[in-house]
């Protein structure tokens, strides 16, 4: 994961510019650069993966335009061999056709594009910003103005503290020109329902899926797998354990007493013969890295800080123990076939309803978990399940096939992977577990009791009245939410509300976001 930062104006000479582009340092570590074009400013951190040598370093300049991307274009060999003859190339960074493109197709090149992005183009002759982000929102990017209406675009809200009044998240599948947003492409809303049978249905996920782990695969430095023992993780690495043909190496976390996904991980390992690494955690880790994991995420969502807690703290260990730089992850799964609480659904409208929001919302929640907690640790994260080809076909399969009428959720998935061994059958049929439980209990159970001792009653009522959004519901939220204002004053907007089960649908009213509080949680959590 880079880190990208693009100013214009005049509230910031070179040497403040660089001050707030070096907050996230740790996105970049191996090289730094500022350009300067007139009055703008744009700014690299540079995490080197593809063409990792001098060459790879970004801006790229194509005459009077340059460009900033913190991003992977999957098939970028495929478009360098058609734009050869035309365009000189210095290097081997999948990031130098960009500019190019732009020549050719202009604004409708970010819809051709299979690629994970946050870019900022700029153009010296014209003194115009071009700024896009991917369709799902995997790689990050906010925005917002100076005192002067002067707009500043960065990786992390963190780098637009103190410039911006206001930072708002770039909405996904957007590109913003001349002043305002377009969208070049929703992804959570199908233009056509598929109604592809089962069987149909499963070969064509599994056939997506396989290319969206291979394509994952390619990079010019380590590459490892986070390995939870659930379905999603275990599938990442069951193909690219298959495809890549050699060993590969995966990282497991768990509580010290009470972990549930451990024993999983480690079967999944053994049976695919990786080299497995698992790490414990205890009561003194989780509260130790609290304040540290809510100033990383820019967050104050109880189920995405219980979830990073785990997740930081095993790239944290990847980060200082191995040569990794790329991690593998099972993001996106949930939004795409369901969680526990859509079992609920009341209708299959409601289903894909939801489903459509959760994906729209991905870039607040899970993806933003998985991009902070990786990248805050100098490593970049790739995402198979969010690959375009995958999320397009499975939001538009028709929601009736992808509802939990088989008696286990998620069993288009399943069955997609139930031929060729990729897995032991109880681990494909195993009942899923929210990865902020099954790391173990007792680790929910810990914070919940540090909050409930932090604030008496009174203080609790008093404190959470002072909040008009979103407010504080429960001790736990109001820490996390005092933790985030001390990072991120007057920026409780980052994020759109709690992530919670659709509280409208019988079933789903609880007052806490785990799922150990549904009645179909069942063997869940064990």
């Amino acid at each position: 994961m880079c880190s990208i930062m693009f100013y214009k104006g005049r509230r910031l000479d070179l040497e403040a510019f660089t001050k707030h582009l070096r907050r996230t340092a740790y996105r970049g570590p191996d090289m730094e650069r500022v350009m300067t074009e007139g009055d703008a400013f744009l700014g690299f951190e540079r995490l080197a993966i593809m063409g990792p040598d001098e060459k790879g370093m970004q801006p790229f300049c194509l005459g009077r335009r340059s460009v900033i991307c913190n991003g992977e274009i999957y098939g970028f060999e495929k478009i360098r061999k058609s734009l050869e003859g035309r365009y000189e190339f210095s290097g081997n960074s999948d990031c130098e056709v960009i500019l190019p493109l732009y020549e050719e197709y202009g604004t409708d090149m970010f819809a051709m594009l299979d690629a994970e992005f946050a870019m900022v183009i700029y153009d010296g002759s014209t003194a115009e910003a071009v700024a896009a982000r991917d369709p799902i929102g995997i790689r990050p990017l906010y925005y917002g103005y100076d005192e002067d209406g002067m707009i500043a675009f960065a990786s992390e809200p963190r780098n637009l503290l103190d410039l911006c009044s206001r930072i708002m998240p770039f909405p996904p599948g957007h590109y913003w020109k001349d002043g305002r947003f377009v969208c070049y492409m929703d992804i959570s809303s199908p233009e056509n329902i598929v109604k592809d049978s089962a069987e149909t249905a499963a070969a064509k996920i599994r056939e997506h899926l396989v290319e969206g782990v291979v394509k994952r695969l390619r990079s010019d430095v380590p590459t490892g797998f986070l390995l939870s023992g659930g379905l999603d993780s275990s599938l990442v690495c069951a193909v690219a354990a298959r495809e890549s043909g050699r060993t590969i190496r995966t990282f497991s976390i768990g509580m010290d007493t009470d972990p549930i996904d451990l024993g999983y991980a480690r079967r999944v390992a053994t049976y695919l013969g990786t080299e497995h690494t698992e790490i414990r955690m205890d009561k003194d880790d989780v509260l130790d890295v609290l304040d540290e994991v809510i100033g990383i995420l820019g967050s104050w969502d109880i189920t995405t800080i219980r979830a990073s807690i785990g997740m930081y703290l095993v790239c944290r260990y990847i980060h200082e123990h191995t040569d990794i730089k790329v991690l593998l992850t099972g993001e996106v799964s949930d939004e795409l076939f369901g969680y526990k609480y859509t079992d609920f659904a009341p209708s299959a409208e409601e289903f894909q309803a939801e489903a459509e929001k959760r994906v729209r919302e991905l870039n607040m929640y899970d993806v933003l978990r998985a991009d902070r907690c990786i990248s805050a640790n100098s490593l970049e994260a790739r995402v198979p399940f969010g690959d375009i080809g995958f999320v397009r076909y499975v939001m538009a399969l028709s929601p009736e096939r992808k509802m939990n009428t088989y008696g286990i959720g998620k069993y288009l998935l399943r069955k997609a992977f139930e031929e060729g061994d990729y897995l032991p059958h109880d681990i494909l049929m195993r009942e899923k577990a929210a990865f902020s439980d099954a790391v173990g209990h007792s680790m929910v159970d810990i914070l919940k009791a540090y909050a409930e001792a932090f604030y008496t009653d009174e203080e609790f009522d008093r404190y959470k009245a002072g909040y008009s959004y979103c407010p504080p519901f429960t001790k736990e939220s109001l820490l996390y939410r005092q933790i985030f204002d001390r990072h991120y004053p007057g920026q409780e907007r980052l994020i759109a509300d709690y992530w919670m089960p659709n509280r409208k649908w019988k079933g789903c009213d609880t007052g806490d976001p785990s799922a150990r509080y549904l009645s179909n949680y069942g063997k869940s959590g064990t």
